[in-house]
């Protein structure tokens, strides 16, 4: 007897953190720096503000969705990230984070996850502000909100796109 898994009826709702749900403005001056410092931005996460877009469209999708995170941030920053998380009201849910050495661009580790979680459930949508990471979910045929709710951070983008840091 060959078993076919079935999706479960409750799809996931995707969200990324830094940009999306988190402000990481305060922290960019670590990445404009030569060479960068990924610690200190790391470690300054816990600071972040909230940003109210993507807190309520997080609680929002919440009533029909199961509320994921998927984020570039590195393993070593998931205390600190989960007690941000339910310090801003946020719904409780599984996390996939960066391994503390994987330097791969977010595009690609990101649409990995995604491609893998699409294998046992519906994902209703996927919310990042990665330009280079909507689009590639997108090719891909996952559903994308781009949150552009956030100031623009050319630093960020660098590292996103060539450093694979978040």
């Amino acid at each position: 007897m060959v078993r076919v898994k079935q999706k479960t009826s409750r799809p996931l709702a995707v969200f990324d953190l830094d940009g999306t749900l988190a402000d990481s403005a305060h922290r960019q001056r670590f990445l404009e720096r030569s060479p960068r410092d990924w610690d200190a931005f790391f470690a300054a996460a816990p600071e972040d503000p909230p940003l109210a877009e993507g807190v309520a469209l997080a609680l929002d999708s919440a009533r029909e969705c199961e509320v994921v995170y998927l984020t570039g941030r590195p393993e070593r920053c998931r205390r600190a990230t989960v007690e941000w998380l339910a310090a801003q009201g946020l719904p409780e849910g599984r996390m996939w984070m960066r391994r503390d050495d994987d330097r791969r661009p977010a595009r690609r580790t990101k649409l990995e996850i995604l491609r893998r979680l699409a294998r046992d459930r519906e994902i209703r949508a996927l919310v990042d502000d990665d330009e280079l990471v909507c689009g590639d979910a997108e090719r891909a045929g996952f559903t994308v909100v781009r949150a552009r709710w956030a100031a623009a951070s050319a630093a960020l983008k660098d590292a996103q796109g060539r450093e694979g840091r978040t």
